[in-house]
C-alpha cells in the first residue's frame, strides 16, 4: 500500500503548528465514513446503517462516503485539503479504552512519556517558549508528557486573574526571580509567569473568526477557536491537544452519534474557515481515537469495542490521493475476532510524514517501538 507517502512534503522556514484531535470513547469509523454499495453493511446494522441515499459522496471516490452530518468537511476535501485513512489503528488487541490510549498517546509499551513530547525534543535547533504546547484539557494528556514545557487549561480565560493581573505578576515574577537560581521550582514559575504575560495580550471576548467562521457552542469549537486565536497571534504555538469525548456507543449509537458529529463537523469546519487556506498550508489537524467498533449491531442498538477506525488528515501538504485504505471488504473471512474491522494500516505510519513536515526526519526516537514502514502518503 504505497498509495500514501508523499502527500504531507515540504518542510520550509515557515511557522507550522499540528493540531492533534482525540475522539476518547472509540467512535465508529463505519458510521463516519460509511461504505458504498457494500450489502455486508446494511446486512449486519439493519437498524444504524447510515441510509445509502443520505451518504455524503466524496469527488473521485466510489468505496466511501462521509455521514451526512460531516457533509462540512466536503469543502476541505474538494480543495485537496483532507484527506481520510480508513482501516487505521494499532496493533493492541485488548480493545480496552486504557490500555489502547495509553499505548497510542505514548506510542509504544514501554516508551518513557508521549509521542508529541518525544517529537518536540527531537527537533533540532528549534527553540521552545511558553506556549509552544498547549493541551485544551482539565489535565495534561498522555500524548504531552516529557515535552520542554506544557501548557495546560480549558480556557485562555484560565489565566485571567482579575483587573490588578500585571501588578500581581510583577510581584511574582519577582519572587520567583529571587529563588534558589537554576531550580526546577524556579524554571516553572517564570515559564507560567511567560506563559501569563502572552495570554494577557490576548482579546479573549472581542475575538472575532475571520471568513464567516462560526464556531458551536460547545468545549471542543471553543478549544478550536483558542487554538486559531494563538496560532493567528503569532505565540509560537507548535503543537495544541483538543479532546471531544464520549464516543463510547454501546447503547442507542444513533442518537449519540447524531449528537456528536455535528460538534465534530461544525468545530472543524468553523477552524477551517477561521485560518483560511494561506495560514492552513503551514497547519495540520490530526483527528484520531483509539480502536473502531464491531460491524455486527448490537440488542441496545449500538455496537461494541472493535479495531480498525478512520483517521482523518486536514490541512497544508494533503494532496493526490484523499481517501486510503487497504480495503478488503466486510466479508466475515475479512473481520477479525466476533466482527473487527481489520487494521491494516499504523496509525504511526500515518503520524510519520505529518512529524517531518512539522520539524524532524529522524523518528527513532519518537516511535522507539515500531518498525516505521510509512505506507501513506500524505
Amino acid at each position: 500500500m504505497n498509495q500514501v507517502w508523499g502527500n504531507i512534503t515540504g518542510n520550509d522556514d515557515n511557522p507550522r503548528t499540528l493540531v492533534v484531535v482525540f475522539l476518547r470513547g472509540g467512535t465508529d469509523g463505519l458510521t463516519l465514513v460509511p461504505p458504498i454499495g457494500d450489502s455486508d453493511y446494511w446486512r449486519k446494522r439493519p437498524v444504524i446503517a447510515v441510509n445509502e441515499n443520505t451518504i455524503v459522496r466524496l469527488e473521485g471516490e466510489k468505496r466511501f462516503g462521509l455521514h451526512p452530518l460531516l457533509a462540512g468537511l466536503t469543502e476541505p476535501y474538494s480543495n485537496g485539503d483532507l484527506a481520510v485513512i480508513h482501516c487505521v489503528g494499532s496493533e493492541d488487541s485488548t480493545r480496552s479504552h486504557f490500555e489502547v490510549q495509553d499505548l497510542m498517546e505514548h506510542g509504544g509499551v514501554n516508551t518513557p512519556g508521549g509521542w508529541l513530547g518525544r517529537f518536540l525534543r527531537a527537533r533540532q535547533g528549534i527553540k521552545t517558549g511558553p506556549l509552544s504546547a498547549m493541551a485544551f484539557s482539565k489535565s495534561i494528556p498522555e500524548c504531552l508528557r516529557g515535552a520542554p514545557s506544557v501548557t495546560v487549561l480549558e480556557s485562555l480565560d484560565d489565566f485571567f486573574l482579575g483587573k490588578n493581573m500585571d501588578q500581581f505578576i510583577e510581584q511574582l515574577e519577582f519572587l520567583y526571580g529571587r529563588w534558589q537560581k537554576n531550580t526546577a521550582l524556579q524554571h516553572t514559575g517564570m515559564d507560567t509567569m511567560r506563559t501569563m504575560r502572552c495570554i494577557e495580550k490576548f482579546e479573549r471576548k472581542s475575538y472575532q473568526p475571520e471568513n464567516g467562521a462560526e464556531y458551536g457552542d460547545h468545549s471542543f469549537s471553543r478549544g478550536l477557536s483558542q487554538v486559531a486565536q494563538l496560532i493567528k497571534t503569532k505565540v509560537g504555538l507548535d503543537v495544541a491537544s483538543v479532546d471531544l469525548n464520549g464516543w463510547d456507543s454501546h447503547w442507542a449509537q444513533d442518537m449519540l452519534m447524531n449528537q456528536l458529529i455535528p460538534e465534530l463537523s461544525q468545530g472543524l469546519q468553523a477552524f477551517y474557515h477561521d485560518l483560511g487556506r494561506k495560514r492552513m498550508e503551514t497547519v495540520s489537524v490530526v483527528v484520531m481515537t483509539e480502536f473502531g467498533r464491531r460491524l455486527y449491531m448490537n440488542s441496545s442498538l449500538g455496537t461494541d469495542h472493535g479495531r480498525g477506525n478512520v483517521m482523518f488528515v486536514m490541512g497544508g501538504g494533503v494532496k493526490d490521493d484523499r481517501v486510503l485504505s487497504d480495503w478488503k471488504g466486510l466479508k466475515d473471512d475479512v473481520l477479525e475476532g466476533k466482527g473487527d474491522l481489520p487494521v491494516t494500516t499504523n496509525y504511526r505510519n500515518v503520524l510519520v510524514p505529518i512529524l517531518e513536515r512539522h520539524g524532524t526526519h529522524d523518528l527513532s526516537g519518537v516511535f522507539p517501538e515500531h518498525e516505521l514502514s510509512p505506507l501513506l502518503d500524505l
